[in-house]
């Protein structure tokens, strides 16, 4: 049997190649999913931004920064989780992306998802928590563990909601809520592991 890693790289081989997402018309790459394909963790953001679309990795601008800081503070280095989005080309001007466009790439994440059999799930911001909470409102449910049965992946999944770092960014009040949710996941993962 292929390892994780293995089935990943065909994933994505595959994907680049069939996914009929327009944002590829306008975009330098396709931003794959990175980090430990064996994570209990898996951390699925919105989409690339422009350095992650010049250097096909996500989080590696100004967010993923903070994101990496954040980390080192719950003890947790970048490399023992993943990090994907949910959509994989970068919206021109950073816009957020279109309904289309996150349809487009849904299977590609959902297969991620399956390979890596993930423990929890960390939704940052609302397009990530509206992919699996279409009727929630992040002012609501950021900072919880929700379990949900998601039927495309067969079983009940934890999710943990934050905020996307980037809004952290510009506003130093939701960088405090950020940390404060931020701080719960050790919390959280020793609950979902009973």
């Amino acid at each position: 049997m292929l390892s994780k890693r293995k089935q990943l790289d065909n994933l994505n081989k595959y994907w680049q190649e069939n996914c009929k997402c327009g944002l590829k018309k306008t975009t330098t790459q396709a931003v794959f999913g990175d980090g430990n394909a064996n994570t209990k963790i898996v951390f699925i953001g919105e989409a690339p931004g422009k350095k992650e679309d010049i250097e096909g990795k996500p989080f590696i601008g100004r967010a993923g920064k903070l994101l990496d800081k954040m980390l080192e503070g719950i003890d947790i280095k970048r490399k023992d989780i993943y990090i994907t989005n949910i959509v994989k080309y970068r919206p021109p001007n950073n816009r957020d992306p279109k309904q289309t466009e996150k349809d487009t790439c849904n299977e590609w994440l959902i297969n991620e998802i399956k390979i890596i059999s993930p423990k929890l799930i960390i939704l940052l911001g609302r397009h990530s928590m509206l992919r699996f909470f279409p009727t929630g409102k992040i002012s609501d449910l950021h900072g919880k563990l929700l379990i949900k049965n998601i039927p495309e992946l067969n079983k009940e999944q934890s999710f943990f909601i934050l905020y996307h770092p980037a809004v952290a960014l510009y506003n130093g009040k939701m960088k405090e809520t950020l940390i404060k949710d931020f701080n719960k996941i050790p919390k959280v993962l020793i609950k979902i592991n009973k």
